[in-house]
């Protein structure tokens, strides 16, 4: 055969495929969530997120600055509250020497550089565990804005970097730049959960926050997965009212809606690689079906390869040590 084109000339070796390849992970590319908990010396394995803790504050230190000395520039804080400080109106979530709070002022302090985004919604703090405020049988959505833009300007005067709308409420975005401004925070960003679906992937999230919904779904303010042009129509909302960064949450079975996301916007697209995409690795990997290792990096690579500039990951320090 005399072939004018042979396409596997440049899959030749590992040192070939290095150079053309065309989605490269980097360090910077991750953001890591954290829980975080109260107490001295907590370091807690969440049952099913094997490998992954909850950690009082001190331990919490410990990760962010090995976290920083790998090359990961932005951590995503979540807190573990106490079931006596919740109530319906998220007031703990207002607290400014509540677990948030110092857990931000701690970790600036300590490592001043590093992106502090910190999650705003009310699940964590409702007796509830719905993101908004409940009367009756429905999360009403427009005094749980006011809260979270009070929320926001909290996380905000602690020293939080970027404050991370996660609740899908509407007009959220729009409400927390205003309060941002008025109080202000003119540096501080806002990465809205832009496309945010309501997927049975979240559930070990759930049990690390102790946050499940104490009754029914959250199918009336997260998005339906069965819809596409849906989420372009939330995630232009979310970029027209202000937003600086947006997200898709989860990732894997939602590729498709990263791409379409990344082809409509200007402003970084992120992806939230959620608990249940990292348990499910970690459980085919524990039974000997797959490659932990590989399948981390393969994962993460479409995310990327599908458009997302950011991506939140459990496997985030994993990650980082298998690509150097």
């Amino acid at each position: 055969m005399h072939l004018i084109r042979r396409n596997r000339i440049l899959r030749q070796t590992p040192a070939i495929r290095a150079m053309v390849a065309e989605t490269i992970l980097r360090p910077a590319d991750f953001i890591a969530p954290l829980f975080i908990t109260e107490g001295t010396g907590v370091r807690e394995e969440i049952s099913s997120m094997q490998g992954y803790y909850r950690m009082s504050i001190d331990k919490t230190l410990l990760e962010v600055k090995e976290l920083w000395s790998l090359g990961i520039k932005s951590v995503l804080l979540f807190i573990k509250c106490k079931d006596e400080l919740k109530d319906n109106m998220g007031t703990e979530a207002l607290n400014p020497n509540g677990l948030m709070q110092r857990s931000i002022k701690a970790i600036k302090n300590a490592c001043p550089d590093i992106v502090v985004m910190t999650d705003v919604a009310l699940d964590p703090f409702s007796t509830y565990g719905h993101d908004g405020i409940v009367e009756g049988n429905e999360i009403v959505n427009d005094p749980t804005v006011e809260v979270l833009a009070q929320m926001s300007v909290s996380h905000a005067e602690a020293g939080a970097d970027i404050v991370a709308p996660s609740d899908m409420m509407d007009g959220r975005i729009l409400a927390i730049r205003e309060a941002l401004e008025s109080s202000g925070f003119t540096k501080t960003g806002i990465m809205a959960y832009s496309a945010k679906y309501a997927s049975c992937f979240y559930g070990p999230f759930r049990d690390a926050l102790d946050s499940a919904p104490g009754f029914g779904d959250k199918k009336t303010y997260q998005m339906d997965y069965a819809n596409r042009v849906e989420a372009i129509k939330e995630v232009m909302m979310d970029v027209e009212e202000g937003a600086d960064i947006v997200m898709v949450k989860p990732t894997m079975a939602y590729l498709d809606i990263i791409r379409e996301v990344r082809n409509n916007v200007d402003v970084p697209v992120s992806a939230y690689h959620v608990s249940g995409e990292y348990a499910m690795i970690k459980a085919a990997a524990k039974m000997g079906w797959l490659d932990e290792n590989k399948a981390i990096i393969e994962s993460l690579t479409s995310i990327k390869r599908a458009g997302a500039d950011l991506i939140a990951t459990y496997f985030a320090k994993d990650a980082v040590k298998l690509i150097s």
